[in-house]
């Protein structure tokens, strides 16, 4: 077996990572330090928080959460130059207020300065929302390696409770399997970890069903992280969907617009800053390709016309219609799009309606693969 050498991305950190790093959120374009934040959450008043919060709920595993969760990565890393953290934490709070009480964050995700704003966005009402972080990397300062050692992930842990200001993490995710440690010691770390009350549930994440299953038989799986869309497909077909409904685990999907492609709003012309944005690596995010899956676009276009919703909400809502076991997780880094992608919840697709795009999409073709090569072999 090889070592934790053989799998590391080396030289500049910001491009080469970039270019080669397995997305889903690994995130580690090292963004400036985090700011403080203009807004003291002593000045919040939750009294009325409670009667916001109307959003139906779902469960992972025995976790309850609402029916949409909020991804937080794009606010400070991989999609353009980090938001204003004051920005980043309005937004946030927005989310509860309207009803998110599921937040995904990790520790590469900056690195690090995501979990920082995710904990100074949450703590006036941390007892209330469920905070997803994630372990397996060994992040250094040129190159990012997979580590998912019991020490390391024991490690990791104690950092992440300190940046999200907390005493527990309510979803704590393997983000990518590291070949070079059974999977069975992973869960079993996880588990001492549980029973110490510093983690409520295990997840994973990019994760075939053979490991899944292990995972399981030593501590319970309650959510799997893979990347899912209208667009994106591979989990139908990999049997990742059917293990969780199989046995009991829920569905986070990352990517659920398709990484910004099913908003409606990027074209063939669209720029992507190369340093900054992930997708600019892409297979599927060169002008070729963007062109070519307009018509995936053109088809939920259609539908959005009919159900007075905008493209994103019709994706979203297809999300929901799938399994009643799946919540997705949009990122947004300003209100204006949170409060859209909130709007999917109120969409209701009958049976036809899910029909009919399941019967449209069939004849269509996804034109360019979600990664290239060298990010695949950070998922299983």
């Amino acid at each position: 077996m090889k070592d934790h050498e053989s799998n590391n991305i080396s030289g500049n950190p910001r491009r080469k990572f970039l270019q080669k790093s397995a997305f889903g959120g690994i995130g580690v374009l090292l963004a400036p330090g985090l700011m403080s934040s203009s807004v003291n959450p002593l000045e919040i008043d939750n009294t009325d928080s409670d009667k916001n919060n109307k959003m139906s709920t779902r469960n992972l595993g025995k976790l309850k959460v609402s029916a949409l969760g909020a991804g937080c990565m794009s606010i400070s890393a991989n999609y353009g130059a980090p938001a204003r953290p004051e920005e980043g934490i309005k937004t946030i709070r927005k989310a509860y207020e309207n009803g998110v009480t599921l937040f995904d964050t990790a520790e590469v995700y900056g690195p690090y300065t995501n979990e920082t704003l995710v904990g100074e966005a949450l703590s006036p009402f941390r007892n209330k929302v469920a905070i997803a972080t994630k372990f397996g990397f060994q992040i250094g300062a040129s190159q990012i390696t997979l580590n998912s050692r019991p020490e390391h992930i024991r490690k990791v842990v104690e950092e992440s409770l300190k940046r999200l200001k907390t005493d527990h993490i309510d979803l704590l995710y393997q983000h990518r399997v590291d070949p070079n440690v059974p999977i069975e010691d992973v869960a079993g770390a996880v588990k001492d970890l549980i029973k110490e009350g510093k983690v409520l549930h295990f997840g994973l994440s990019e994760a075939n069903t053979a490991t899944i299953r292990k995972a399981h038989l030593v501590q319970p799986v309650s959510a799997i992280q893979s990347e899912y869309s209208f667009m994106e497909r591979s989990v139908e077909k990999n049997g990742v969907l059917d293990i969780c409904e199989e046995l009991g685990i829920g569905f986070v999907p990352w990517g659920p617009l398709g990484l910004g492609y099913l908003t409606g709003k990027l074209n063939a012309q669209t720029p992507f800053d190369n340093k900054l944005d992930l997708r600019s690596a892409f297979d599927r995010f060169t002008p070729e390709n963007l062109a070519a899956n307009m018509p995936i676009v053109n088809l939920l276009n259609r539908f959005s016309s009919d159900k007075n919703a905008t493209v994103s909400q019709i994706a979203l809502a297809w999300l929901m219609a799938k399994k009643t076991f799946i919540v997705s997780i949009p990122g947004t880094r300003n209100i204006p799009h949170l409060n859209e992608n909130l709007g999917a919840a109120n969409i209701q697709l009958t049976a036809s309606d899910f029909q009919e795009l399941e019967n449209e999409f069939s004849k269509l073709k996804v034109h360019g693969g979600r990664m290239n090569t060298m990010q695949m072999t950070f998922c299983q």
